[in-house]
């Protein structure tokens, strides 16, 4: 691999973009935040209890502001550069929802009754408008500012990086003038990235993979990296100087107890809500089913933290005699024959997963965590993968990382990487983000997408998913 540095001179350039970048971003919050305060001037502030004086009238402004930065973020309302535009006007959505809730909840502590919804209402809807139309211009502005990033994919054990960049809308970032294997980059390392502003590095092994880095870092190219297992298990590694050397320490999953006492009792309550607030629906969804012809409910063995088992609880979205033959099947989605039709409704939706809250009431899941897995598919992966039982270090969940970033037919281990950038960070913070994050995907379809047609075991599924470039199953992680 060359030595040879060349200096990145465009640094003045890139801190431009940035800057111009992040004004672009503060008109959209400008944007959707005059709406609110004219609704709060002109109407809701003459109507508190006790009125504030103008500096009350500013924090309560201030507050909006914060708030919607702040789910913008969760939602990644912001990303132009990554996202369509329809994303972006439905993340801000999202985002508008929840900030103009909180802070009716907060006009209706102030006022001491259910302050008039209409004004919000209204606000709300101008607000979405200018979300749609500052997405629109700031989208088409940035990429005739910004022309596609000269791109190489270098890749080792996978490939299929470019079809998921065209894929996603991603060709109009990422113009990709090469996709060398590793191999050929080391014979010739200028010939592939004297011409790159960014590279992926796909299934490359560690030690090329980090000297490819170096050299990225020396030259000013950005790196995109498909972590490996060891990789995500360094995320969790805590930096330590001993004899008077730096070092860092890894080991299994270990929170502080505050953060399991806390976690717990959030859990407890959350879930006790929810339950209070949606047993009306439970009712109706299990007189449906019941109706439809069959039990309402049914029990699954399922792991838990240490490998336990326990019996999750579902509303039943198939035939009776989905699995008759005894082998544990993966869905194919809303084209699966043994889903019925009160199936389809609630698995879109996602309320066959309601009571599963009664499972975390019990103890035996938690809000987030990986989801649990049947014993019979984990054992199916481990065969391939032993490190597949490692998200087992924490609580099963209801959601978690792997369901608000994938999708139900991404691969076991894609999903298991994502468990273990959960596991590797626990907090109360991130919790709270991936049960925000969750209400985003509950309206998109591709996050519950089946697997492919004629992959009906989980064995099928594991062997498509481990394809390597010559066509055998890679053992690498």
């Amino acid at each position: 691999m060359s030595s040879r540095v060349r200096y990145p001179i465009k640094d003045r350039d890139k801190t431009r973009h940035r800057l111009w970048l992040r004004f672009i971003k503060m008109i959209n919050v400008i944007l959707i935040t005059v709406p609110f305060a004219f609704c709060w001037y002109y109407y809701y502030a003459e109507r508190l209890y006790s009125p504030f004086y103008a500096r009350g009238d500013r924090i309560i402004v201030a507050l909006f502001m914060v708030l919607y930065i702040l789910f913008g973020r969760i939602y990644s309302g912001f990303t132009i550069s990554l996202n369509r535009i329809s994303e972006i006007v439905y993340s801000q959505t999202l985002a508008i929802f929840f900030t103009n809730g909180i802070l009716y909840i907060v006009t209706l502590l102030l006022t001491k009754h259910f302050p008039n919804p209409i004004p919000l209402l209204l606000s709300m809807a101008v607000e979405v408008l200018l979300s749609a139309m500052w997405a629109g211009g700031a989208h088409t502005l940035y990429f005739r500012r910004q022309e596609p990033i000269r791109t190489v994919i270098i890749w080792d054990m996978r490939k299929g990086l470019m079809d998921l960049i065209n894929s996603y809308g991603l060709d109009i970032r990422f113009n990709v003038v090469a996709t060398p294997n590793i191999w050929d980059v080391f014979k010739n390392p200028d010939q592939y990235l004297d011409q790159a502003e960014a590279v992926f590095l796909i299934g490359v092994h560690s030690h090329e993979r980090n000297q490819i880095i170096k050299v990225c870092v020396q030259r000013g190219i950005r790196a995109y990296i498909i972590p490996r297992v060891g990789d995500v298990l360094m995320e969790s590694a805590q930096p330590l100087h001993l004899f008077h050397l730096p070092i860092l320490m890894l080991e299994r999953y270990n929170p502080a107890p505050e953060y399991l006492f806390i976690k717990r009792v959030f859990d407890i309550l959350a879930s006790g809500i929810a339950l209070i607030i949606l047993s009306p629906l439970m009712i109706i969804v299990a007189l449906m089913i019941r109706r439809d012809g069959g039990t309402a409910f049914y029990r699954q063995k399922r792991l838990t933290k240490n490998g336990k088992e326990f019996y999750v609880l579902k509303f039943r979205s198939m035939r009776m005699d989905a699995e008759k033959d005894g082998v544990a099947r993966l869905s194919a989605g809303e084209n699966d024959p043994r889903i019925t039709r009160i199936g389809r409704f609630i698995r879109a939706c996602r309320i066959d997963e309601l009571p599963q809250l009664i499972n975390i009431l019990k103890g035996e899941m938690s809000v987030v965590g990986p989801r649990p897995e049947r014993p019979e598919i984990a054992a199916q992966y481990e065969e391939k993968f032993p490190e597949f039982s490692l998200r087992l270090q924490a609580k099963a969940g209801l959601t978690g990382y792997a369901q608000i970033y994938g999708k139900y037919n991404t691969t076991p281990r894609d999903k298991l990487l994502m468990d273990l950038q959960y596991i590797a960070k626990p907090s109360i913070a991130e919790d709270l983000k991936i049960i925000f994050a969750t209400v985003k995907i509950l309206f998109l379809p591709e996050s519950t997408e089946g697997i492919a047609e004629g992959q009906t075991t989980a064995m099928d599924y594991r062997n498509e998913a481990f394809r390597s470039k010559d066509g055998e199953n890679s053992e690498d992680i």
